[in-house]
């Protein structure tokens, strides 16, 4: 990339911020012109709102209007693209597979993302009285801390059953081989590792493919959290032979907030056999109307749903994920995003205001770090900065959201940078760091 500016990189990469409905200064309250675009650089927590989205939201509602409950199976604009009710989130599939690397019979969009976990918890998390144990990340996002911890209780187990690894001291990110050894270390134990694809504090990108491999030979089951991976970074999860994952959809895949979440189970564990948290959605959709006191469930990720999915929630998704295959799908979102984050690194790399990790403890100026890895291929589209002393981290936020530059903070002194392939730019990037510089300077 060398000392390409800015405008020089904006011209080698398509933006689709045109199909993106931004926040501006007017309608977020903020001083400026109102009707000027705000710096929106926080996707990793909330994506923008694709302009079809509410066209497919109104579509729905006229059909509820209009024959009320006979679109379950009879919609008004069947001939125009519209869907009827009971298949409503069947043409969804096809546009989730390509995007985590997976076959469609593995994939289904249904609850939310703990509720997913949690459902895939219970078909998975087989404790015997040897191997009991689930393994995951010290300090990980603290649902799925939860939902660990009430899974082990649910069997009989104490907070003893888990195991949570940590970054080496002085160190912010977890080595992959430290992970191994500790699968390796607690394998008699251990019944299921389950890692987030990318951690959402530090935005490190974990290996999948190695951690499932080794996990898998120690005969552990193995999950994933990809919240911060789905729609942010290429995934090929059938290949990978991931057994199962769980993700949201309000982040990178744009599909609005609390948006449907969804599942993918690896093929050679979707036999009707394997008990699940059933319920009338997973059952064979000749059968479903009958009411019948038979379950026999899909033998595919969709024998997994277990209620009828938001109509609303599902048409979201399904304008999102058009409106990303638009933009060139993820392998190309992901080519950009990865010069987008180098960039918008290499900037940051040479604020005055940059401290290396080795050399932070020496400066008690206010300064940041860099807690992501360096490494494009082991990080996202995030960088999470690490504020010192305490209390700057506040009044950096503080500068740059009132001046129009939307991140997010994790308290007690990280904030996350998130530039988004899809809508944000690398003037974007440009214009956030040298705000981030004015606010320091502004503390003096």
């Amino acid at each position: 990339m060398g000392s390409l500016k800015a405008s020089e990189l904006d011209a080698q990469f398509d933006c689709y911020n045109d199909k993106f409905v931004f926040p501006t200064f007017g309608s977020m309250g903020l001083e400026g012109p109102a009707e000027e675009k705000v710096n929106y650089l926080c996707g990793n927590s909330l994506g923008l709102m694709p302009k079809s989205v509410p066209r497919a939201i109104n579509d729905e509602l006229d059909a509820w209007a209009a024959r009320g409950v006979e679109s379950h199976f009879r919609h008004p604009n069947e001939g125009t693209g519209g869907t009827a009710w009971m298949d409503i989130d069947l043409p969804v599939v096809p546009l989730l597979a390509p995007i985590v690397g997976a076959k469609t019979s593995e994939v289904a969009c249904m609850g939310t993302l703990t509720m997913n976990l949690n459902s895939l918890l219970c078909a998975f998390y087989k404790p015997t009285s040897q191997k009991y144990k689930i393994l995951f990340e010290k300090g990980a996002f603290p649902s799925d801390y939860y939902a660990f911890l009430n899974m082990v209780k649910l069997h009989g187990y104490s907070e003893s059953a888990l195991i949570q690894i940590e970054p080496r001291e002085n160190e912010f990110t977890l080595r992959t081989q430290d992970i191994l050894d500790a699968i390796d270390k607690n394998a008699e134990s251990l019944a299921l590792v389950c890692l987030p694809g990318i951690q959402y504090y530090t935005g490190q990108y974990f290996e999948i493919e190695k951690i499932t491999a080794f996990a898998q030979s120690r005969n552990c089951v193995v999950g994933w959290d990809l919240a911060h991976a789905v729609g942010n970074v290429d995934l090929k999860l059938h290949d990978w032979n991931v057994d199962f994952a769980a993700w949201c959809s309000y982040k990178y895949l744009n599909a609005g907030p609390g948006a449907i979440g969804g599942i993918f189970v690896h093929e050679k564990h979707c036999e009707a056999s394997r008990p699940r948290l059933a319920g009338w959605w997973g059952n064979n959709a000749e059968e479903r109307f009958k009411m019948l006191e038979k379950f026999t469930p899909i033998e595919s990720a969709l024998g997994f749903r277990q209620s009828n999915p938001s109509v609303i929630d599902v048409v979201s998704l399904k304008a999102s994920l058009t409106t990303m295959h638009e933009c060139g799908g993820i392998n190309k979102l992901r080519v950009k995003s990865m010069q987008l984050t180098r960039f918008l690194e290499s900037l940051l790399r040479k604020s005055p205001y940059y401290r290396s990790a080795e050399k932070q403890g020496d400066d008690a100026a206010p300064h940041f770090v860099i807690l992501t890895p360096s490494d494009p291929d082991h990080r996202g589209a995030q960088l999470s900065l690490l504020f010192k002393p305490e209390s700057v981290m506040d009044k950096i936020f503080s500068y740059l959201n009132s001046r129009g530059v939307i991140c997010d903070e994790r308290r007690p002194d990280v904030i996350r940078l998130a530039p988004t392939p899809a809508y944000n730019s690398f003037l974007d990037c440009e214009k956030c760091v040298t705000l981030l510089n004015h606010a320091f300077s502004s503390l003096t």
